[in-house]
């Protein structure tokens, strides 16, 4: 039987540097979470190392759950896991309403951990929402993961700090701009591995050019530690208290949501479309990863839509690539000194290699949609005000500012608000329980390679 694309093990060297492409692309958004909660809680510089560390180590160990899988856990799918962004409102919350500080990050985790467990049991049931995304849905949700993700990258294109006198200069966005005409000028004119390989050499071209600017800071690799452990509850041991396990619960749901479109939007780039028991296994996979992450001292881990614009980009569909990724990610926890290499990359060479991550996932939802008929029924209507809802929280940050903080943990995602919206949208303009008028059949997927069935 013919080997997936999807399982193929690639030779060393195209797995080393495409699985470094894969940590460039997400490590700013591993490392923003425990620097936010860190700070919040008031960790001294060398507690928020530790904690920094211990997130990549954990995103790391819950990205081989999802592409190397154990049992009936992991999507077996080119799927980086990470520290959510999700959380991080609820747990600086959390943080704030902590009478004493130093049980702020116990409290978190021991919610963490609760929520992770209640996840992994519900992963069966709502995997079964699957069949409420037909292409129309999966294009629009699509569309959304890269459009909501372009704003991330046109901020790392101004800088790292919003308070600093050069956010948004000339020289940060021409540091962007640079590195996003390098890696379209690798793409352009080159070919084979070179090609596939752009966004990273366009990193590393990015960060020289940015050295005569002042832009590129070595302290952290001078200050690094050559070796450090995430000791297991090094800030205490979890404690477990009702409103900070409720809400999150709910940052839960959200991740799950937001999982489950990413699971269905990477089955279509990769041409192995997600059922329910693949995005079963990958739910397992990123509530596993979120219950162990804090014995770690770790956060709740989910799916980091970045990547996939980096696989839709690449076409570089391999699991293994995606977990030597992961495995980059353990050693940088292992290793702080290692993971400041990548940590002098300057943001604004990020926000330029972003631009075509990001943009790449949009590019391939627009490309679902075609597939989905617009022109039949009230497609376009399901679609239309489906994006419109999934674009408020970018278009107007504040416009739910009057609801609970609990509701905007939800409200705040434009993906998951797209999301239910184009679902319930669907289900309302065409008839539940058979396919709608106009749309291509979801394709039926790909036989399985023996080292993928569960």
């Amino acid at each position: 039987m013919a080997i997936h694309p999807v399982d193929e093990k690639l030779p060393v060297l195209k797995l080393v540097t495409s699985g470094l492409q894969h940590v460039a692309a997400m490590y700013a958004g591993v490392v923003a979470p425990p620097l936010i909660v860190g700070a919040a809680v008031g960790l001294t510089g060398a507690e928020l190392t530790f904690l920094t560390g211990a997130c990549l180590f954990t995103a790391g160990f819950a990205t081989f759950l999802q592409t190397l899988g154990i049992w009936k856990i992991g999507a077996r799918l080119p799927f980086v896991n990470g520290v959510t962004f999700a959380g991080v409102a609820p747990m600086t919350a959390i943080a704030a309403a902590t009478h004493d500080r130093a049980d702020a990050l116990p409290v978190i985790f021991g919610a963490v951990i609760v929520a992770g467990l209640l996840g992994f049991l519900a992963a069966p049931v709502f995997c079964k929402a699957v069949r409420f995304f037909p292409p129309v849905v999966t294009g629009t949700v699509i569309t959304l993961i890269g459009v909501s993700l372009l704003p991330v990258a046109f901020g790392w294109a101004q800088g790292p700090d919003p308070a600093a006198h050069d956010y948004g200069s000339t020289t940060n966005l021409g540091l962007a701009g640079a590195t996003l005409l390098i890696v379209l000028l690798l793409r352009r004119f080159t070919r084979g591995f070179v090609r596939q390989i752009a966004v990273l050499l366009g990193l590393v071209a990015g960060t020289v050019v940015a050295i005569p600017f002042g832009a590129v800071d070595l302290a952290p690799v001078a200050g690094a530690d050559v070796v450090g452990f995430p000791t297991p509850f090094h800030f205490g041991a979890p404690q477990f208290q009702l409103a900070a396990i409720l809400s999150m619960c709910v940052v839960m749901v959200v991740s799950m949501t937001e999982s489950t479109a990413d699971m269905l939007a990477l089955g279509e780039i990769v041409e192995r479309p997600a059922d329910e028991r693949t995005i079963a296994a990958g739910l397992r996979a990123d509530t596993l990863g979120s219950a162990l992450s804090p014995l770690f001292n770790g956060f709740m881990c989910s799916a980091f839509a970045q990547n996939i614009g980096l696989v839709a980009m690449t076409r570089v569909r391999s699991r293994y690539v995606v977990a030597a990724g992961g495995g980059f990610l353990v050693l940088m926890g292992l290793c702080p000194a290692a993971a400041s290499l990548i940590a002098v990359v300057p943001r604004p060479v990020l926000g330029g290699a972003g631009v075509v991550l990001f943009g790449s996932v949009a590019a391939s939802g627009i490309q679902t949609l075609v597939r989905a008929g617009l022109e039949k029924g009230d497609n376009v209507l399901v679609v239309a005000v489906s994006l419109a809802v999934g674009l408020i929280p970018i278009a107007a940050p504040d416009f739910y500012h009057a609801f609970p903080q609990t509701a905007r943990i939800v409200l705040d995602s434009g993906i998951s608000t797209g999301c239910l919206a184009a679902v319930l949208l669907n289900l309302v303009f065409n008839h539940p329980g058979a396919e709608p008028a106009g749309l291509a059949a979801t394709p039926e997927p790909l036989p399985l390679a023996p080292q993928s069935i569960l």
